[in-house]
């Protein structure tokens, strides 16, 4: 351990393909009909450690890939053909334990894996009658109910094979500790354990020199993205009903060159899409329940030009790298600031310019500064020549 909190590596291979991983040819379907295509840095390094049985402590921050990468280790080590529950994930809130199941069920669909998010406030008497007619292959939960649900004797543990704890720093600090430490007594000695942490302080050293056997440690510095050169504006527009008028006057501003605009869900991504058809704009949109075909199909028009604009929501903020974009319009200001960066950041995009007009209401004055502050940065308000400076 070095003093400021990063861990060392101990493993250097990094396989850069999930074909090269020796995955269960299902889960591989799943992998690339959830649409990844290559893995992340993260995914690269820790998925092999992890279906190979050994104990691994990552440690990488939110939005590296380390959901997948743990949900593709679980799902390759059960025997889909065993009705018992044979792997556990926790987490610290009801949303990611439920952001997760759906991940390890997208990815898990063609083996037809079953999981189940048991966190609190679940109705306990229809959890349990589900959970004791149809044991679930891998839990995700919340350590409260879990451990509720392993003494009560819902939820067997004897057959689990890997324990992952994701957001572990944030766990321990939430005060956790103990339903954890609880959690862990009850389960096999020869457990695996996988534990995911953006950093590592003295109680996540605590558990793994208590419950893990020589684990295998994995570092994944955060991207290199940038806001050099990217000039940021912002229009107020005081209310949401606002957005919409003061997207169509930019209109024609817009569409001298490529524009990516940030919706936060996938239903206004569809209706501002429907709004702007209306009225004869021509516009691309892409969202999550769109399947792998459709995305593509609208990623081509978008590369090659045909398409000049694109509305989509965060999911694909991460994966778009279309060379020409050198305009983003955060039509919603992104609901956790890292977002914002990867929205409008550049990875070594070779200096070139762009530009990121974010519309912001009353109500989101606060997040605006939020964001000024994190990345040490100024969002200047727009002017009125903007078509001169794109």
């Amino acid at each position: 351990m070095n003093p400021d909190g990063l861990i060392e590596s101990n493993w250097d291979e990094v396989c850069e393909s999930f074909d090269d991983m020796s995955l269960d040819q299902q889960l591989l379907r799943g992998i690339y009909s959830y649409g990844f295509e290559k893995p992340s840095a993260i995914q690269m390094r820790a998925i092999v450690p992890c279906t190979k049985g050994y104990d691994v402590i990552a440690q990488a921050q939110s939005g590296t890939g380390k959901t997948a990468t743990f949900a593709i280790s679980c799902l390759q080590q059960i025997d889909v053909n065993r009705a018992c529950t044979q792997a556990l994930i926790l987490g610290p809130t009801r949303e990611l334990a439920q952001q997760i199941q759906k991940v390890v069920l997208s990815l898990g669909d063609y083996m037809g894996a079953s999981c189940y998010a048991c966190v609190g406030g679940n109705n306990m008497k229809v959890e349990i009658q589900r959970l004791q007619s149809d044991p679930q292959q891998i839990i995700v939960g919340t350590p409260g109910r879990v451990f509720d649900m392993i003494t009560r004797k819902v939820i067997d543990s004897r057959d689990i094979k890997i324990f992952v704890l994701d957001e572990a720093d944030e766990m321990l600090s939430r005060g956790f500790k103990d339903q954890i430490y609880d959690i862990f007594r009850t389960l096999p000695g020869n457990i695996q354990v996988v534990l995911l942490s953006a950093t590592m302080p003295v109680e996540i050293l605590d558990v793994t020199k208590r419950f893990m056997r020589e684990p295998i440690r994995i570092l994944v510095k955060k991207e290199e993205l940038t806001l050099e050169g990217i000039k940021q504006y912002y229009v107020n527009v005081e209310k949401e009903d606002w957005k919409l008028e003061t997207l169509c006057d930019l209109y024609e501003t817009v569409t001298i060159t490529q524009c990516v605009i940030f919706l936060n869900t996938r239903k206004k991504v569809e209706w501002l899409t429907q709004q702007l058809n209306r009225r004869d704009f021509t516009v691309s949109c892409m969202h999550g329940d769109m399947d792998q075909k459709n995305r593509e199909q609208v990623m081509r028009e978008f590369r090659t030009g045909s398409s000049r604009v694109l509305i989509t929501t965060d999911l694909l903020a991460r994966g778009i790298d279309v060379q020409q974009v050198s305009l983003v319009i955060n039509y919603d200001l992104p609901t956790n600031r890292e977002n914002y960066i990867h929205r409008i950041g550049r990875g070594g995009r070779f200096g070139r310019k762009g530009a990121a007009i974010n519309f912001v209401t009353e109500e989101d004055k606060r997040t605006l500064q939020d964001i000024e502050q994190f990345y040490n940065t100024t969002i200047e308000e727009m002017p009125m020549n903007i078509a001169d400076l794109l």
